[in-house]
This record gives structure tokens, C-alpha cells and sequence, in this order.
């Protein structure tokens, strides 16, 4: 079996957009693991540029560093990841990513109108809330966050 490609910090930073700076702080939090030369210089698999790739995608999510640091830590360590791989960790952040979608689409439907805050200072929130009943439900935007 041939020896995986291997790629510098500066080629994985020009190949994702992220600064070096910012691979090294990945590294620093456990999101990445560069091999070390014997000159002490990182070398990265190819692979991680689909991991970085997948960092910057989270982050848009909205996922903390400590979620994505959960899901990148069951990925194998000194090989590039296979499909399966990256499945396991599409499959236990489906749910995660549908509620997300839930949420918006109902903020993006309900927040021109009513959304259930208890404030009834627009027009339609006196229709859609009287009498603030969906303060009943709990405190916040009931209608968008129930």
C-alpha cells in the first residue's frame, strides 16, 4: 500500500481559505492532528482538507468547538476517513441539523407576524396571541420555539 499523500500547513490553509493561524489553533483544540517531520514541521493528511471543510461548515451551523471536536473525535487518527466514516458522523448529526431547519423555517414564517413573545404590540399578535395565551406555554417566542 503506498504511503498516504501528505500536504503542508500553507497547501491545507491556500486549499481551504483558513489561515494558518487558524489550522494551528484547530490543532491546539484537537480538531486536527498533523504528523510531525523530524524537523518538527506538520505535514497533513489530503483528508484534512475535508476535514477542515467540515469545521467551517459546523461553525456555520452553529456548532460549538466542543460539538465538533465530539463528532471529528470518531474519525480514525493517521489514515485518511472513508465514506463510512464520514457517514456515521452525517447520521448522528441529522437530527441536529433537522431541527435547525425546523427552527428556521418557522422563525422565517413567524417573525413578520405574532411570535408568541407576550409583547402584543403589533396588530396581528392581537389576533394570533389575545390576551398573550401563548404566554401560558412558557416564557420566550412560543410560537416560534414550541
Amino acid at each position: 500500500m503506498a504511503a498516504p499523500s501528505l500536504i503542508t500547513i500553507g497547501h491545507l490553509a491556500k486549499r481551504t481559505g483558513v489561515a494558518v493561524s487558524a489550522l494551528r489553533f484547530y490543532e491546539e483544540k484537537g480538531l486536527l492532528d498533523p504528523i510531525r517531520t523530524a524537523g518538527n514541521q506538520r505535514r497533513y493528511l489530503r483528508g484534512d482538507i475535508r476535514r477542515v471543510s467540515f469545521i467551517l461548515i459546523a461553525q456555520k451551523l452553529g456548532l460549538g468547538l466542543g460539538e465538533i471536536e465530539a463528532h471529528l473525535a470518531n474519525l480514525p487518527h493517521g489514515r485518511n476517513p472513508t465514506v463510512a466514516d464520514w457517514q456515521k458522523i452525517s447520521r448522528a448529526m441529522r437530527a441536529q441539523i433537522d431541527a435547525r431547519i425546523n427552527l428556521l423555517t418557522r422563525t422565517r414564517s413567524q417573525l413578520d407576524q405574532c411570535i408568541g413573545c407576550g409583547c402584543l404590540s403589533l396588530t396581528k399578535c392581537q389576533l394570533y396571541n389575545k390576551d398573550d395565551k401563548l404566554g401560558l406555554k412558557g416564557p420566550g417566542p412560543r410560537a416560534v420555539l414550541d
